[in-house]
Order: structure tokens, then sequence, then C-alpha cells
């Protein structure tokens, strides 16, 4: 998922600091955080994935500042986060209410919409879904340049039936402009377009132009390495991580994808164990990035390779009590255990 929306974070420990040591009286009567430090505190919970304190912060800030935006926008993504998807709803409502003509506003409101669409049954996840379409397009027509939000528009037009007002006629003047005015940002569209028809062929051509095209975006780039991860694209891989630390030099998912490419190849260094293990000290949990059951399960594959069966089993393991449903660390374990 891919926000156009970036924070600036600020460190707000002065004030802090003075309280923590002057004496009892003078904390006793100094004034509450201002509405702007609990944002920013908020803002670095959000940043180390504490979601459930970054919500407690903001829902604080909220009744102190109920006319700010920003502050259930953020409230918005910390409820995706956390699969509330109700509240995620209610928070970006509040947002657009607040500020109509702000584009990223509503495209998090059709995100919002999206999830709870993904979990809900077939004819209030009808409902769901057209309202995540008419957010998406009402995002692109606020600002033709939240290249974010007209990705999303593409991928619902490209995946969504008739019935939910998609369809491929509509994406495809929708890639076209896009690709008028960034085609790193078009070729990866019209590549995702085609993932969602199973035609990997064009889908890898047009991927290749993108990452030619020198994408600005990390979020880009890395979706691009998930795709070359399950298709076992090594090289593709490494261009991924390459280009991906260049845009974006201190997002970790470059040592993952790097670590990725060296395990197909079979690598035989410890370079992979120790790109994966910064990877899982360093990643937030979120949306878009690769979850520490990946990294475990890829860890497990390494040192399989390495014929270290112990270890692998261990890294398995974890990944299996991180996620009970995954069949790759559960089959590993299998294979394994057997031999």
């Amino acid at each position: 998922m891919r926000s156009a929306l970036r924070f600036s974070l600020c460190i707000a420990t002065f004030i802090a600091a003075i309280c923590l040591n002057a004496p009892w009286s003078a904390r006793a009567s100094a004034p509450a955080p201002r509405p702007g430090d609990a944002i920013e505190s908020a803002r670095q919970a959000y940043e180390v994935s504490d979601y459930p304190k970054a919500v407690q912060l903001l829902q604080e800030a909220a009744s102190k500042d109920p006319k700010n935006p920003e502050i259930f926008l953020l409230l918005t993504k910390s409820y995706n986060e956390l699969q509330l998807h109700d509240q995620a709803i209610a928070s970006a409502e509040k947002a657009v209410a607040l500020d109509p003509q702000n584009s990223v506003y509503h495209e998090w409101l059709g995100r919002a919409y999206g999830e709870k669409a993904e979990h809900a049954g077939p004819f209030s996840g009808l409902s769901l879904a057209k309202k995540t379409r008419k957010e998406f397009d009402t995002a692109v027509h606020l600002d033709e340049k939240n290249y974010s939000a007209r990705q999303a528009l593409i991928e619902y037009d490209c995946s969504a039936p008739g019935i939910a007002g998609g369809g491929e006629d509509k994406a495809i003047p929708q890639i076209a402009r896009l690709t008028e005015l960034d085609a790193a940002e078009g070729h990866y569209a019209a590549g995702n377009c085609r993932r969602q028809k199973k035609d990997f062929t064009t889908a890898d051509a047009e991927f290749s132009k993108s990452l030619d095209s020198h994408p600005k975006s990390a979020n880009l780039i890395y979706d691009i390495g998930d795709y070359a991860m399950k298709h076992s694209q090594s090289d593709r891989l490494i261009a991924v991580a390459d280009l991906g630390e260049k845009a974006a030099p201190s997002d970790p998912r470059g040592k993952f994808y790097r670590a990725v490419a060296l395990i197909i190849e079979n690598d035989k260094t410890g370079q992979p164990e120790t790109l994966l293990r910064e990877y899982l000290k360093t990643a937030p949990t979120r949306n878009g990035y690769p979850r520490p059951r990946d990294a475990h399960e890829w860890l497990g594959r390494y040192y399989e390779n390495q014929n270290k069966s112990q270890a692998a089993i261990a890294e398995y393991e974890a990944a299996l009590k991180l996620d009970p449903r995954s069949h790759a660390a559960s089959d590993a374990l299998k294979r394994l255990k057997k031999s």
C-alpha cells in the first residue's frame, strides 16, 4: 500500500526532560502537553509499529484539536494496521469532512472502505467496493499527480468486475495518462494490471521498463520486488535492492530482497543471514513490508541450503509461531522432520 503523504518527524523531548528533572512542585504546575506534541509522539509510535499507543495518543489529541484532519488521517492508518475497519472508516470520513478537497484524505477513505470490503459479505462488500472506487476516483480528480491514488484506482479497475464498477477498459486511459506524467509509474501500472490477469510475460516486460525508468517511489520498487520474489527472479531482486536503497537509503526492505536474491542463487556466504537479521531488527510491521514471518521462512531456506537442518527447523518454527497458517513453513517442517 502506497501513500503520497510523507510525515516529517521531530523530537519534542526538551520540555519532558525539564519536567523529569524539576522538583515536584514544578511538575505539578507544568502546563499540559500541547496537541502538537501528542501528534508528534503519535507519529513516532506509528513509525515503530506501536499502533495501539499511536491510537491512544491520537484520540487524546483529537479531543483537544477536533478540527485537525491530519490527526484523523494518522488514526485511519493506525486503525488499518490493527485491522479495525469500522474505526478506520470513521476516522477517514472525519478527515474528508474537515477538508473535502484533499486528495490524500479521499485516497485513504477509499483504502479504508477497501479493507473492510475484503472482510465483508457479498452484499455489503459490493456496496463498500463501489465506495472504494468512488473515493479513489475523487482523489485522482482532485490531484492528478497523486500517483498512489491513481495506482489504486487502476488496480481496482483491472481486478474488479463490471458489477462493482471495475473494468480494464476504464484502466487503460488511466494507465496512458499516468505514463505521460511519469514513465516509471505508468509502466508499473501496466505491469500490475497484467499481473492481475496472470499475463506474467507482459507483466515482466512492463516491470522491467518501470525499473529502467528509475522510479522515485520505494514502495513501487519493492512491490516489484515482491513480484520478483514470488517468481524466483534473482537478477530482478538485485536490481530492486539497488534502486530501492538509492531511492530510500534508510528503508530496510533492500536488505530483505537482496538476501532473498542471494538465497535463490544458493549463496554460501553468511551475507543472507546477516541481511535478514538486520531486517528483522529494523523493519516496521506494516502493510507493504515483508512480514517477520517471511524473513524467518527465508532464513529457514538459507539454512536448508547450508544443510543446517536444526537451524532451519528453528526458523520455520518461528515463522509458524508468527503465522500458524503459513503453508510454506508447515510443509518445510514436515519435510525436514521426516528426513
